[in-house]
């Protein structure tokens, strides 16, 4: 169990991270790979709503998903919306990205190689990834418009599906770090994090929601 004022903090961090964007038709999907099934659910849903005519899944794989996803995270994407409906030639597969960056930079070359016309990008992710997800994107690929969508769910709900509170909350304070380090490294635009957010931050990092923060100092990809 978690006091009653990290719960609030962890609220404040999850709401902060979803862009609250109301979907809308896009040139292409990107579903971002991890170890969340529900992307690839989330994806085909908004596929059949008339969102998007092409999805790339993009993802290779990671400590957390070897095991779950031994084919690799976009595969495993893919092969559930074929199971659901979508046709084969509506999915790319791009398999080789392991973070946040790589995702964004591989999908774009992929579309490239396709001929896609690219103009707007619904991106999906998990929740907490949102914004993050957006940021990167705007960094990464200038001259297109990004729209943020995940699955509907509330961060009580989440928790209990992942199963740790503590795991959870590790996350959100790690990618609300990432926020606030990477673009001075040039990995992401920078987003405003209103001061309520940033102080239930801090403090959730002094209760020792820390497994997932990366150091300072620390050169790697986007999505280390």
């Amino acid at each position: 169990m978690i006091s009653k004022q990290s719960w609030a903090d962890a609220q404040l961090l999850w709401d902060y991270h979803q862009m609250h964007h109301e979907p809308r038709p896009c040139s292409v999907a990107i579903g971002l790979g991890s170890h969340d099934l529900g992307v690839a659910d989330t994806t085909v849903d908004l596929y059949k709503r008339g969102m998007m005519p092409l999805i790339v899944f993009t993802g290779a794989t990671s400590p957390t998903t070897r095991e779950r996803m031994p084919r690799g995270e976009a595969v495993h994407y893919r092969e559930r919306a074929l199971e659901l409906g979508v046709p084969s030639s509506a999915v790319l597969v791009e398999p080789n990205a392991r973070n946040t960056g790589e995702n964004i930079s591989f999908s774009k070359a992929l579309l490239d190689e396709a001929g896609a016309d690219v103009s707007s990008v619904l991106l999906v992710s998990k929740p907490y990834e949102e914004r993050r997800a957006y940021a990167t994107a705007c960094k990464l690929w200038p001259g297109v418009e990004f729209v943020s969508g995940s699955t509907p769910m509330t961060f009580d709900d989440y928790a209990e599906s992942i199963g740790s509170v503590q795991l959870v909350v590790d996350m959100l304070v790690g990618s609300l770090q990432r926020l606030l380090v990477y673009p001075r490294r040039g990995y992401m635009i920078r987003l405003e994090v209103p001061e309520p957010v940033a102080n239930a931050y801090a403090r959730l990092c002094r209760q020792g929601f820390t497994s997932r923060l990366v150091s300072d100092r620390h050169e790697g990809g986007s999505g280390s």
